[in-house]
């Protein structure tokens, strides 16, 4: 279950050297709209300091981490979904991600043109979220033009509640609300799942800042984007984009040398991926043993047969038992058989909820 982000924004607030940065892809970045014109897919590996020690305790043939892959498209600009532009293109290619991040732009530099004249956090914020919130409402217009006189006239149930919902749904987009405030029975949310909503995923912000303002913990920009972010409920990640693309040149013993010189504690990137595993209430497992070490992300809440069924259908299909380390114990007994000397080696059934840093073997049989 790799996790999976869309990264959206106004032309030129640095998205795309943000993009090329943590992904360490050549892709064109220039100082002028639309240089962006594909999308453009990258994968970076999610650091996990628990997979090395599980590497170094094993020696295994291969170590496999979890990943963050990121869909960067073209800058958005106000009328996207009315043709403006060529961002509204490509919002298809962000519909099933797990996550939005939006760069929003709270830097000055007159060298680098703003698309909208000058730099207003608050005001790019709302023109993005407006053209996805347009970009959702085509979508629904669309299913009702084909149901609508069906479900009028039916006596077909299922019909005629998509229908109702769709006509809620419509009603909030046109009210200015995304879709993650609508408030939705556990059924609507499946009924509403494959429509892939972008107003219904979750937000995070990407307050873009000069070298200086990273340093010294921000600027008045940022301070309002938090509070933006703050009312409804998301989250905002400070970043250089000069300091990442500094760091995606370098190897990881230099990178922490560079950090701890600039007296930061990690680059924004790892920010970004440790802001996505909370908003999303994401965890991870491992499976551990000489041929390999593993890391598996899942979400909070899930039982030892669904987070079976990460690894394979098979497992979660024929599930009888997990046998379960936790990473702590592992680490505190600083081997299998010390752990299982220790008891702390458990056998867990169809009812138990995985744990972030479970180390699992997972028992079936199909």
């Amino acid at each position: 279950m790799s996790l999976t982000a869309g990264i959206v924004g106004l032309p030129n607030v640095g998205k795309s050297t943000l993009f090329n940065a943590i992904t360490k892809k050549n892709i064109l970045a220039a100082n002028y709209p639309f240089a962006t014109i594909d999308p453009n897919v990258g994968v970076v590996v999610v650091p996990d300091k628990r997979l090395e020690y599980l590497e170094q305790l094993y020696m295994p043939e291969r170590v496999v981490p979890t990943s963050y892959e990121f869909t960067d498209i073209a800058g958005l600009v106000k009328g996207a979904s009315l043709g403006e532009g060529l961002g509204n293109q490509f919002l298809s290619h962000i519909r099933e991600v797990d996550a939005i991040v939006e760069v929003v732009r709270c830097f000055e530099d007159h060298n680098i043109i703003h698309v909208e004249g000058e730099v207003d956090p608050i005001r790019d914020i709302e023109i993005i979220n407006v053209e996805l919130m347009l970009a959702d409402l085509e979508v629904v217009n669309n299913r009702l033009n084909k149901i609508g006189k069906k479900a009028a006239m039916s006596k077909d149930k299922d019909t005629k509640l998509e229908a109702e919902l769709l006509q809620r749904v419509k009603e909030t987009l046109e009210k200015n609300i995304p879709l993650r405030k609508m408030d939705l029975s556990e059924e609507e949310e499946k009924m509403i799942r494959n429509f892939h909503f972008l107003t219904k995923k979750p937000i995070i912000y990407m307050a873009n800042v000069s070298e200086e303002d990273l340093l010294t913990g921000g600027n008045i920009y940022v301070e309002k984007v938090r509070e933006y972010a703050e009312s409804e409920g998301s989250f905002v990640v400070s970043v250089c984009a000069k300091i990442e693309s500094e760091l995606s040149e370098l190897n990881e013993e230099d990178k922490l040398l560079f950090l701890k010189d600039l007296g930061i504690n990690e680059s924004g990137l790892d920010q970004l991926i440790h802001a996505t595993y909370d908003l999303l209430g994401l965890s991870t497992f491992f499976t551990s043993g000489h041929d390999e070490c593993r890391a598996w992300t899942f979400k909070k809440g899930m039982k030892a047969p669904a987070c079976a069924g990460i690894i394979h259908s098979d497992f979660e299909r024929g599930f009888i038992k997990a046998e379960v380390t936790s990473f702590t114990d592992l680490e505190a007994c600083g081997s299998e058989k010390a752990v299982k000397e220790a008891g702390k080696l458990r056998l867990e059934g169809k009812e138990y909820v995985m744990q972030d840093g479970d180390i699992c073997l997972f028992r079936f049989n199909v």
